[in-house]
């Protein structure tokens, strides 16, 4: 799932191509990624695009108060042409489920993998109208060590990977950053956030700050269709079980739930304990 990083690199991409082009061709095909109907996607026909930001993972591309809003889900992707073919898509047909045309030729399709249908699209004209980006917690770059510590201290009992992955707490970290911040802070997924001393808090934030800055730099200026291999490659033990870890040289571990999992270095971040691979999700003793 593209995160944070991604996210802000497509924006940046989008705003140094698309930023006063004009929309000339906006067609849904999948239905059932267009969450809204009013204002109808065609009311962006004719507009000038005049900006691209990024609400956690959400993409938004703003066009004269009127705003179209992506979220790529886990196997979405933006697809950007220079030359974007402006033949009508077969609905239900292949990976494309939005594309758009400006006026010089270029675009971009919403593309989506797999049988999984989440990729969703918004047009509205205000983005807090978006459930998901209403519901927002902070972003990582505007918290400083002190906004930190308060969420970790009320966050309880919850696990550092539940806390970080949780957009209404954090927003923007998924469950790959989740694992490499943790990594990098050598930390364990499941301890409690509430039982993290002042030095781990900031040796946390750091971790936090210090990862997703470097994802951000590595990102910087590569065009829409590297962005995904770049994170991969980025990444110190997400997604490489079974790997050395590039640290201590121990093999990466895994733990596996219902519809994801986790990898991390049992000595890095636990002391060299294993976690148990199952859903209970507690060191075993």
């Amino acid at each position: 799932m593209p995160e944070l990083p991604e996210v802000e690199s497509l924006a940046a991409f989008l705003r140094e191509r698309a930023v006063e082009r004009a929309i000339v061709r906006a067609d849904i095909t999948a239905i059932s990624a267009l969450k809204t109907y009013d204002p109808p996607i065609s009311s962006l026909v004719g507009l000038l695009i005049d900006d691209v930001q990024r609400h956690g993972k959400f993409l938004d591309i703003s066009a004269q108060g009127v705003h179209l809003i992506v979220h790529l889900a886990r196997a979405g992707w933006l697809r950007w042409r220079e030359e974007q073919s402006t033949s009508l898509v077969r609905p239900g047909k292949g990976p494309i489920a939005c594309r758009v045309v400006l006026d010089d030729g270029s675009g971009f399709d919403l593309t989506e993998a797999g049988t999984q249908k989440k990729l969703a699209v918004y047009v509205v004209r205000d983005p807090a109208e978006v459930p998901g980006i209403s519901k927002l917690g902070p972003d990582p770059f505007s918290l400083t060590a002190e906004d930190f510590a308060e969420i970790m201290k009320a966050a309880g009992r919850v696990q550092l990977k539940g806390v970080l992955r949780n957009q209404s707490i954090i927003a923007g970290i998924g469950n790959a950053y989740s694992d490499e911040i943790l990594h990098v802070a050598k930390m364990s997924p499941f301890k409690p956030a509430s039982n993290l001393s002042e030095d781990e808090l900031t040796v946390l934030y750091d971790a936090m700050r210090s990862t997703l800055e470097d994802a951000v730099k590595r990102s910087a200026g590569l065009a829409a269709q590297d962005l995904k291999s770049e994170k991969k490659s980025g990444l110190r033990v997400h997604g490489r079980k079974g790997q050395k870890c590039p640290v201590c040289g121990d093999i990466i571990r895994e733990v596996s739930f219902a519809d994801s999992s986790l990898q991390y270095c049992a000595t890095c971040q636990t002391g060299g304990k294993p976690l148990a691979d199952r859903r209970l999700s507690k060191l075993l003793k």
